[in-house]
């Protein structure tokens, strides 16, 4: 059995995690923790597809919230205003949000280093003010209401449980997905092409494809998460897409690790954890706090995480471990 985990450890994890999913509603009746557990996995797949960009590929973005957006709003319009089913309208946003990636990324990567981030996160700024300002198709500021639900054959999702297995099942596809992606030759292209252009170039890598397809790639995975989570709530709205929503999905990748599939998983949940924590706390001792108070809060917790994580927290802990058991095996 060891040599089994040994020798397929992402899929031993993944059985475990998937196990752990299936049976955690069963622990609770409070729908308050089940919605988290939903937010818990957008987030992830929003942050796996940036490990997968900058974490493996090298490449920066500030734009991922764009995606969820298109994705979303895809979905919506197609399923509300042109009545079609919601898995089709669902398919067409996350197409899409690939398409529309896939454009962007052969402009945008002809750029390096912070002018390929401030492209990215003019990008953002762009796709926020449309949804802000063409309210006949996206209803503006008020944002988007009357998102019909998903439903397969006779069944259909309306409660918090039922979206809560759907939205894992698409994140556990998309972390196995990524899992063979970067454990694959594509996995060491692009590896390759984090540490050096150059040298990728020079032993026969087309670089600037393989960055183009990785960044449709990422757009991908926002776009389901966007049109999931449309689905979810019969509402989306531009608060999703602002840029603040891209800074915390890179603070998610970073905090989690960025050279981590699964620690975008970890990424995800601890920062919605600390977000959570912080805002019941700080009302505990400051009964009037503000915003800004919190952010200076999480903001100190980040810089600690940082300082002694620098590797994330994912691959932190992890190393913690390996470290204490080889000790335990040098004292016995």
């Amino acid at each position: 059995m060891s040599q089994l985990i040994r020798r397929y450890p992402n899929l031993f994890a993944m059985g475990v995690v998937g196990s752990l999913l299936a049976i955690y509603p069963l622990t609770t009746n409070n729908n308050y923790f089940l919605t988290l557990m939903i937010l818990v996995g957008q987030f992830t797949m929003l942050t796996v597809g940036l490990s997968l960009l900058m974490g493996y590929a090298g490449q920066i973005s500030l734009g991922q919230a764009t995606f969820f957006g298109i994705g979303a709003y895809t979905t919506a319009i197609l399923s509300a205003r042109f009545e079609m089913s919601p898995w089709l309208a669902l398919t067409a946003g996350v197409l899409f949000a690939g398409g529309i990636a896939y454009l962007l990324g052969m402009l945008i990567f002809r750029l390096h280093g912070h002018y390929l981030a401030m492209a990215t996160l003019g990008i953002n700024v762009i796709t926020f003010l449309v949804l802000t300002q063409e309210v006949e198709w996206t209803g503006g500021p008020s944002g988007f209401r009357g998102i019909p639900d998903l439903t397969l054959g006779s069944f259909t999702f309306t409660s918090d449980l039922h979206y809560y297995y759907l939205m894992w099942f698409f994140t556990l596809i998309v972390i196995g997905l990524s899992l063979n992606i970067v454990n694959s030759r594509v996995g060491r292209a692009m590896r390759a092409l984090h540490t050096s252009e150059v040298a990728a170039e020079a032993v026969g890598i087309e670089t600037h494809l393989f960055k183009i397809k990785v960044f449709a790639l990422s757009g991908v995975f926002g776009g389901l998460a966007g049109g999931i989570y449309a689905t979810y709530l019969g509402f989306i709205s531009p608060g999703s897409v602002t840029v603040g929503v891209s800074i915390e999905l890179v603070v998610m990748a970073v905090v989690g690790g960025l050279a981590s599939i699964w620690g975008a998983m970890f990424g995800a949940a601890a920062v919605l954890a600390i977000e959570q924590y912080l805002r019941t706390a700080l009302k505990a001792i400051i009964p009037n706090a503000s915003g800004e108070q919190e952010i200076i809060a999480f903001g100190l917790i980040l810089m600690l995480i940082m300082i002694f994580m620098p590797q994330g927290l994912f691959a932190g802990l992890a190393t913690a471990v390996r470290r204490r058991l080889a000790a335990r095996k040098r004292t016995a």
